[in-house]
């Protein structure tokens, strides 16, 4: 089939790369062995500028109540100081008490569990049924020895008078024992001992020190840094990026600041019902519970740890250990699913397999620190990935985002043949759309990208045939949804069923014509499926040929799909239904999608309306809509006689004849 100069080449756009695979590769190794060997340069810079993130919405909100701009920078930092000291302090008082009491702790955690594993015991039961049934099965698969019995045994006596041959001799040498060596350090120097107790403190200090200085200098030249960034970015293109910053810098703030303020709020949560529970040092298991939120999935776990080996410990029976596993419990699954959706929802968005994947690279990378900062780090890379073209792909591999539109997906579902997903796609649109919608919106976007690959020839035969078959069994089940959506009074179509004229209900009352492309008599399927839900008597034919219903339809439509057929085509199938049905009311759709203007198709059957304007509807909602119109315009001037529906129940489609909708 010739390719109508039309027919545009669609499909699905890869994700932007900075270069080829080689250079990608070379990039990724270099970026890594960055951050591995100037790790010590590059933390505290992270670490200043997600905090500078987090203290811009109150550095604002003091620049708005009229402080100046460095006053407000001061007292944002010094507040946050404040904070984080008062909480160090706190935390090391309690770790302080439980190092004291913790040789009791031990020594009741070991006696609780000595009494499970005490004779007669839970465990000791236990333990005793599982040796017996091992012991059985030993029995059972012993070998068995097809010798005498005191084979074996002579052979490893002798096995072991070879193995200490000297033994055997009486004149054989006694060797004389090795002189232990013994190795001593000299004493260390007073220097050395300085140097030995101070590293370990002054480096921490030193990283926050340059964790404070370069806070209060990004918050104070933040403008001056932002117009900078510009510059090197993209000066040319002010506007977008512009929007990119803002959108970035208003995104990972908010989320920053949000995250901070969920886990603050769950770590004075867990210490105030630890407190209530009895469980000692409760400021210090809420401090832990709330620093672990922000170490995706394992955080939580690691938190309830400790408080559950306490719970064994302060309280003779079992009742603190249950309240204590049920608290994080509960808590761990309210803010996952209730508070932080509410809160600022899925702003993170990254995929699961993203979080687990950070969460182990940078790990790798930083350690601890990196397993804190792995969330926060790489949305900033999803964000990185959203506003910079040739680094889409971070934000296709790391987002939450669909990787397909939904066309996208329905036009490879049903290329593979998955009718369960493209079902599972259907339910989810129809809890807040039609089926209509759907198929107008969803289908037959995914039937136009299927179109324009067959008419290049790109499509075999057997997976056009694959996808008619995955298209009209959907069809199917969307029927049934809508029976059963009626059936409980759900759906619209029921009412406006009933108001719909006897005469417009008899099949065959309304005629679908598919063109001649490859794809076009899906179309006309999906038109009469869709009128037949409203309750017009529709039926599907081909416009190149094939029986006709044997009552005269009322109205005949002309279904292109777009791409599919050239504008010669088009008027010489409109005319042919003319001579064909000269009683029927002619109008067509031309499904061309949204947004997209008229095409060729379209301007060449308006030229054949004759004297009036012949009606063309460019959606399948706006196909049905203009039956609907027609039907109670008729009504409407004339109150026709009940006819009596005799034949089955409505067929919304024929059979398509074998290679004829894909001729040209």
């Amino acid at each position: 089939m010739p390719i109508p100069p039309e027919a545009p080449r669609r499909g699905v756009a890869a994700a932007a790369t900075p270069g080829n695979g080689l250079h990608l590769l070379q990039g990724a190794l270099l970026v890594i062995a960055v951050l591995y060997f100037a790790s010590d340069l590059l933390i505290p810079l992270v670490l200043s500028v997600l905090l500078a993130f987090v203290l811009a919405p109150v550095s604002r909100g003091m620049r708005r109540l009229g402080v100046p701009r460095a006053g407000a920078v001061l007292c944002t930092v010094l507040l946050a100081l404040v904070v984080l000291t008062g909480a160090g302090v706190a935390v090391a008082r309690q770790a302080s008490s439980l190092a004291d009491n913790l040789p009791g702790y031990q020594a009741a955690i070991t006696a609780k569990l000595s009494g499970l594993q005490a004779s007669g015991g839970l465990i000791d039961r236990v333990s005793a049924t599982l040796n017996g049934v091992g012991q059985s099965l030993r029995r059972e698969l012993r070998p068995r020895a097809d010798g005498p019995p005191g084979d074996l045994p002579v052979a490893r006596r002798g096995a072991a008078v070879e193995q200490t041959p000297a033994a055997a001799e009486p004149g054989a040498a006694t060797e004389r024992a090795p002189l232990p060596v013994v190795v001593h350090e000299p004493e260390p120097t007073t220097l050395q001992t300085l140097q030995r107790v101070a590293e370990p403190l002054l480096h921490p200090l030193a990283t926050g020190g340059i964790v404070v200085i370069l806070v209060i200098f990004i918050l104070l030249y933040r403008e001056d840094l932002r117009d900078r960034m510009i510059r090197l970015v993209g000066a040319n293109d002010l506007h977008r990026t512009m929007a990119a910053m803002d959108d970035a810098a208003y995104r990972l703030s908010r989320f920053f600041l949000a995250q901070v303020g969920m886990n603050t709020a769950f770590g004075v949560f867990i210490a105030a019902m630890l407190w209530l529970i009895g469980i000692p040092n409760p400021l210090l298991w809420g401090f832990v519970a709330g620093l672990m939120r922000f170490v995706p999935f394992i955080g939580s776990y690691i938190a309830a740890a400790f408080p559950v080996l306490l719970s064994i410990a302060v309280d003779p029976g079992w009742t603190s250990f249950v309240l204590v596993v049920a608290l994080f419990a509960v808590s761990e699954i309210s803010m996952g699913q209730v508070f932080e959706p509410w809160i600022f929802g899925h702003s993170t968005g990254l995929s699961p397999i993203a979080v687990i994947a950070a969460a182990t690279f940078w790990t790798w990378l930083w350690g601890p620190v990196g397993l804190l900062l792995a969330v926060p780090l790489t949305v900033c890379l999803v964000v990185l990935g959203r506003h910079v073209d040739r680094l889409e792909f971070l934000e296709v591999m790391l987002g939450d985002q669909p990787a397909l539109a939904p066309e996208e997906t329905f036009y490879q579902r049903a290329l593979a043949g998955d009718l369960d997903a493209l079902a599972e796609q259907s339910e989810r649109f129809l809890k807040e759309g039609t089926a209509e919608a759907y198929l107008d919106t969803v289908a037959l976007p995914a039937l136009r990208l299927a179109q324009a690959d067959a008419i290049r020839q790109t499509l075999a035969p057997d997976r056009i045939e694959r996808l008619r078959e995955s298209v009209l069994t959907l069809l199917e089940d969307l029927a049934d949804d809508v029976a059963e959506a009626e059936g409980k009074g759900d759906g619209d179509a029921a009412g406006e069923a009933a108001t719909v004229p006897a005469g417009w209900r008899v099949p065959g009352s309304v005629l679908c014509l598919g063109g001649r492309g490859p794809f076009d008599g899906l179309l006309a399927t999906m038109l009469a499926q869709a009128l037949t839900w409203r309750g017009i008597g529709a039926q599907q034919a081909l416009a190149s040929g094939g029986a006709l219903p044997a009552e005269a339809p009322r109205m005949a439509c002309l279904c292109l799909l777009e791409g599919g057929s050239s504008g010669a085509a088009a008027r010489y199938l409109l005319r042919r239904t003319r001579r064909r049905l000269p009683g029927a009311a002619p109008f067509c759709l031309v499904w061309q999608g949204e947004n997209m203007g008229e095409n060729r198709v379209a301007a060449a059957l308006r030229t054949e309306g004759g004297t009036a304007p012949l009606p063309l509807a460019t959606g399948l909602v706006e196909a049905v809509e203009m039956v609907l119109e027609a039907a109670t315009a008729e009504a409407g001037r004339q109150q026709p006689a009940e006819v009596p529906s005799t034949g089955p129940a409505l067929e919304p489609h024929l059979p398509l004849q074998d290679g004829a909708a894909a001729t040209a």
